[in-house]
């Protein structure tokens, strides 16, 4: 992509593009506006290296995530770094905050210094990322989720099955009075997808999420207590609660251990991601591994892989496992439990 693809596209001159595009005030700004939005519908990054490496681009990876206070992405830096530190490459950290808008800007200004690839969490974006990633003519993986269509490579799990595998494994143990809590997921896409596959496999089972609750900012630990304590309240005959994330799940654990409920025989619980650091809870959370430190390896991989050689577009799906823990019952325990 060019000057003159976006001067083309725009009606003007290159050199009245470049005048906009390095915000130059002697423009008018209808001619401005047109030229801008040219440039974003192309997906046209400017360059802000061109003519100072032959190669036209620079030993970076671009790795464009939605939040570091999320314990999820950290060990999925964890496994990028562990890869790209026996190359050249080195990776540079973008963080969106699960919004469009911000993504689209980080994405900017990550390609306008020509990195060596994009790694880049998710797969629902804005028509101009989209255009923008399509564009950079580099290796772009997309992580986390492969519930959906590519830009190019794509490596994660289902978010979708993950869901279904849940709910499937907590009615095989006998519970039927489930709720869900977790974050609002307007913008958190794979907690979305999550619970549309937990309440489609609780369907096939006959079975109705019988309360929900969702949260935005604030602890996660917080506003699980928070939000258990009200579940439980509203709707006393719960016997298991399904959290979006573990955080939350041990917020809630906790509140239920000091309300001196039975787990996992009176009410079962479960969270999302398999956090390292739960460990130490007085009951170990029954949980779902995600990946991270593989998905973060394997993102890495392909980048170094195709970084030099523009072959095909791969996608690899992981395949999660779940860790039943001290708080969900094994389906063969409730069988062998059971009178006659």
């Amino acid at each position: 992509m060019t000057l003159r693809d976006v001067s083309e596209a725009s009606g003007v001159s290159e050199m009245t593009v470049s005048r906009v595009l390095r915000n130059r005030g002697d423009v008018s700004d209808a001619t401005r506006k047109r030229v801008l939005e040219a440039a974003r519908a192309l997906g046209y990054v400017p360059n802000k290296i061109a003519g100072a490496l032959a190669s036209q681009r620079v030993n970076l990876v671009a790795v464009i995530i939605p939040s570091m206070s999320n314990m999820v992405f950290p060990e999925v830096m964890t496994g990028i770094t562990e890869v790209l530190e026996e190359t050249g490459l080195q990776p540079v950290v973008g963080v969106t905050g699960y919004l469009p808008e911000k993504e689209e800007k980080v994405l900017y200004e990550m390609l306008s210094w020509r990195p060596s690839g994009v790694i880049i969490a998710g797969l629902e974006h804005s028509d101009a990322s989209r255009a923008m990633l399509r564009g950079a003519g580099i290796p772009v993986v997309e992580i986390m989720d492969v519930d959906g269509t590519p830009v190019d490579s794509v490596v994660g799990i289902s978010h979708r099955r993950a869901g279904q595998q849940m709910a499937q494994a907590i009615v095989q143990a006998g519970y039927r009075r489930i709720a869900f809590l977790g974050t609002k997921m307007l913008l958190d896409h794979r907690a979305r997808k999550r619970f549309e596959g937990f309440t489609e496999a609780l369907a096939k089972a006959g079975v109705e999420v019988a309360d929900s609750e969702f949260y935005s900012g604030g602890s996660a630990l917080a506003k699980g207590r928070e939000m258990t304590r009200d579940v439980v309240a509203r709707t006393p005959d719960l016997d298991f609660i399904y959290y979006s994330n573990d955080l939350i799940g041990a917020g809630g654990l906790l509140y239920l251990i000091e309300q001196g409920v039975d787990i996992p025989g009176r009410m079962g619980l479960a969270g999302f991601n398999g956090v390292n650091l739960l460990r130490g809870l007085p009951r170990e959370l029954a949980s779902m591994d995600s990946c991270r430190l593989e998905i973060g390896r394997l993102a890495a991989g392909m980048i170094v892989e195709r970084a030099g050689n523009a072959g095909p577009p791969k996608r690899t799906v992981l395949e999660p496992t779940i860790s039943y823990g001290d708080t969900l019952r094994r389906a063969d325990t409730t069988l062998r439990d059971q009178p006659g």
